[in-house]
């Protein structure tokens, strides 16, 4: 829960009243590698916290083939940014993960509650959105080898926790183009 509160607190100001009601709206639960947070034509109205592990937002393309998205670190927000429609992706965890989670009920006596919720987490989600641009943006018109390299400086504290294929689905590139890239490189 500490390190939820330490990350909200960059974006605002909470009293103690108000740490002690997002203590109490929130549930804490662990996810294995390879499940689902969120699943392609279901409704997802929670929000999650990543504390601990690493989440990936994929889907199927027209091939049937599995494409990464994004991926989701420790200290950032998960939630759908279209309450009640159904979810267009999967998001799966890609090592162990610990979460926290709000319900949208939770979720709404917070917004409700705290005068000032809505507003930092605004602030939260502009900030997410502009990471999310910068890591994808940075790739487009890249090579391969470029992109891994600026995938290696963009996410320094993925490339030794998740499988190769879900970096390379990430590039647009093969397992084996990656595998060639990265014996050139070290």
């Amino acid at each position: 829960m500490e390190k939820l509160i330490e990350y909200i607190l960059q974006f605002g100001n909470l009293n103690p009243q108000q740490i002690e009601l997002i203590s109490k709206n929130v549930t804490v639960t662990t996810l294995y590698k390879d499940t689902y947070f969120a699943e392609a034509g279901k409704t997802f109205n929670e929000v999650g916290f990543v504390l601990e592990g690493i989440l990936r937002i994929c889907y199927y393309n027209n091939k049937g083939e599995e494409i990464t998205k994004y991926f989701i670190e420790e200290n950032h927000f998960i939630a759908n940014p279209y309450e009640d429609e159904p979810f267009s992706e999967y998001i799966q965890a890609a090592t162990d993960c610990k979460l926290i989670v709000f319900s949208n009920q939770q979720w709404n006596n917070l917004s409700n509650t705290i005068l000032e919720w809505d507003k930092i987490m605004n602030k939260i989600f502009h900030n997410a959105l502009m990471k999310k641009m910068d890591r994808r943006s940075s790739l487009v018109s890249e090579n391969a080898t470029t992109s891994y390299l600026i995938f290696l400086e963009k996410f320094p504290n993925l490339v030794n926790r998740i499988p190769l294929s879900y970096i390379a689905s990430y590039l647009g590139i093969t397992q084996s183009s990656l595998s060639r890239i990265r014996k050139n490189i070290i």
